[in-house]
């Protein structure tokens, strides 16, 4: 009875990715309790562990890793940037292997049932520029001109971090203006000066 409790409680939240504390919170159920009914219908084939504390209904072949970014960081926002930025914007082809991540928290590798997830520190007043991807509310995610930035930031504290990217396709609606007035706002001057230089080496090649 209590398993199908807390199966009516997933029901009732109506979103596949969701977090032990969230089903404790709507059920009214220790999170002890809930986890062991989780754990059992993992068994049951019904839903899927995702990681430590985040659970996922339906296959795991299923599960979108983009929709899990939200339950990764229940105290800290992060968002899609980088290399998986560009590509969700149509600017790189190439399928990243793992999802890279922007965050005010320390850098580290999340590994997860639906995939890996390289977190990138950016500095607190450097973080911003991101939006709701196609206004959904399902995970945020850099603007393409603030993507293509934090690469080049990041490559200026770790060189062998997007040193080379893939070959660039950039749309007409991509705005170097934008890309120029992030630049501007990069809190070192060295780094400031470095992604200048990485800039103007592509738009020589764009040209």
């Amino acid at each position: 009875m209590r398993r199908r409790s807390i199966l009516s409680t997933i029901k009732k939240l109506k979103k596949q990715v969701f977090t032990t504390h969230e089903i404790s919170l709507a059920s009214a159920k220790s999170l002890s309790v809930v986890t062991q009914s989780l754990n059992y219908l993992v068994r049951e084939g019904v839903i899927v562990k995702v990681c430590r504390g985040v659970w996922a209904e339906g296959e795991v072949e299923a599960v979108s890793p983009y929709t899990v970014i939200p339950c990764l960081f229940p105290r800290n926002r992060a968002y899609v940037s980088f290399i998986s930025a560009l590509h969700l914007h149509g600017i790189i082809e190439q399928i990243p292997q793992v999802t890279t991540l922007a965050s005010t928290a320390h850098a580290r590798t999340i590994r997860t049932a639906v995939g890996v997830f390289y977190v990138h520190r950016i500095t607190p007043s450097f973080f911003a520029g991101f939006e709701w991807y196609k206004g959904n509310r399902d995970f945020l995610i850099a603007e393409p001109e603030k993507a293509l930035v934090d690469s080049l930031y990041l490559s200026a504290y770790k060189k062998k971090r997007f040193g080379h990217f893939p070959e660039l396709h950039f749309p007409d609606t991509f705005n170097f203006k934008k890309v120029k007035a992030w630049v501007n706002k990069i809190p070192s001057k060295p780094a400031r000066v470095y992604v200048k230089k990485r800039l103007e080496g592509i738009l020589k090649v764009c040209r």
